[in-house]
């Protein structure tokens, strides 16, 4: 049996074409990757999602495999020759380098021993044999929002988005482009520390994150925030709560749900949550002064009226100056089961672009 990171001979490197072209979005993830197709003039080849299992938990070399499997099915819907593919964009969840190494820490995601400190991003190019664009998912989301927001404007404004999942993901988009820092660890929103005063109620300790970190974003902003530190102190301010009769995790993916039925312990959850993300932006604001605040997540992935509710929260706990206030704008991210695989399209498009293709 062959090297399962030997590419197949079928897998040739491309030929680049004069017209048309086009590239690929890749976003793996935990369960499933999902692909999408962009072409030469900006237009998404798919409305929907196009997933297939990931199998990050069998190691590298099979989630690579997996992973091209869904380069070539993305390619087989959209009747996409393979010759036509100038770049494909990969994001994965992080940590992971400006590369695409994964941290030799692991993640959520990475845990077997096999993925600490692999370069996910060069195996998968080396597989495939097309050249591989690099973003961590954060990152990639952000970047679509800014684009899907601002249209042709998108490469002259600038953005900051919080991503609220598991942890609290993010990215600073300038002039269009992510900013990916020395380490590839820029717009890690989720491990900047807040201050607590006025966010914490009386007696409430202050919360850690899985980082080692205390008291910042994702220690309060986040599903893991809420399992772990909110949860447990709003129970014991409300006796009696349905929610304390369940497992702390089956609790925590239920207090949002609460929340849009108006449940007083999940609002007093979400203000926390709102109060730490607009704390976030107040500070992005003093380093960015972005044009824009976007929020993603499944805190948004809710009826238009909680969402509403919560961006409202974000934006009230944002103190900006009134020059600031007079131009910024904050919404979610759109389309965040699809926003991956779209951003990290963009970014490869934008690389091909400046290449001069």
């Amino acid at each position: 049996m062959p090297d399962l990171l030997e590419p197949p001979h079928l897998l040739q490197t491309p030929q680049l074409q004069e017209t048309p072209w086009v590239v690929v979005g890749l976003d793996n993830g935990g369960t499933c990757n999902n692909a999408t197709v962009l072409t030469e003039s900006g237009d998404f080849l798919v409305d929907r999602l196009v997933e297939n299992p990931s199998r990050v938990n069998d190691g590298p070399d099979i989630a690579v495999v997996s992973l091209a499997a869904s380069f070539e099915t993305i390619l087989d819907l959209t009747g996409t020759p393979r010759s036509s593919v100038r770049a494909i964009g990969l994001d994965t969840p992080g940590p992971a380098s400006a590369d695409g190494v994964i941290s030799s820490k692991g993640a959520t995601n990475f845990s077997e021993a096999g993925w600490h400190g692999f370069d996910f991003r060069s195996a998968l190019e080396a597989y495939t044999g097309v050249p591989v664009v690099y973003n961590n998912d954060g990152n990639a989301a952000a970047l679509y929002a800014h684009y899907q927001y601002f249209g042709d404007d998108a490469p002259h404004r600038s953005s900051v988005a919080a991503i609220v999942g598991t942890g609290l993901g993010g990215g600073v988009v300038e002039a269009g482009r992510v900013v990916k820092g020395a380490a590839g660890m820029a717009g890690e929103l989720g491990h900047v520390h807040i201050p607590m005063e006025g966010l914490l109620a009386e007696g409430q300790p202050v919360p850690s994150c899985n980082c080692g970190f205390s008291a910042d974003g994702e220690s309060v902003a986040s599903l893991s925030a809420i399992e772990n530190n909110l949860l447990p102190y709003w129970l014991t301010r409300y006796p009696g709560h349905p929610l304390a009769n369940l497992d702390r995790r089956t609790a925590a993916r239920k207090v949002r749900g609460l929340a849009e039925q108006g449940d007083p312990l999940a609002l007093e959850i979400f203000q926390q949550q709102a109060m730490a993300i607009g704390r976030l932006f107040t500070i992005a604001s003093n380093f960015t002064d972005p044009n824009a605040y976007f929020v993603g997540g499944g805190v948004v992935e809710t009826t238009s009226e909680f969402r509403e509710w919560f961006l409202a929260r974000v934006r009230a706990n944002t103190a900006l100056r009134g020059e600031q206030i007079d131009v910024a704008h904050f919404a979610v991210v759109p389309d965040l089961d699809m926003a991956g695989a779209r951003g990290a399209a963009i970014a490869a498009r934008t690389i091909v672009i400046g290449d001069g293709a």
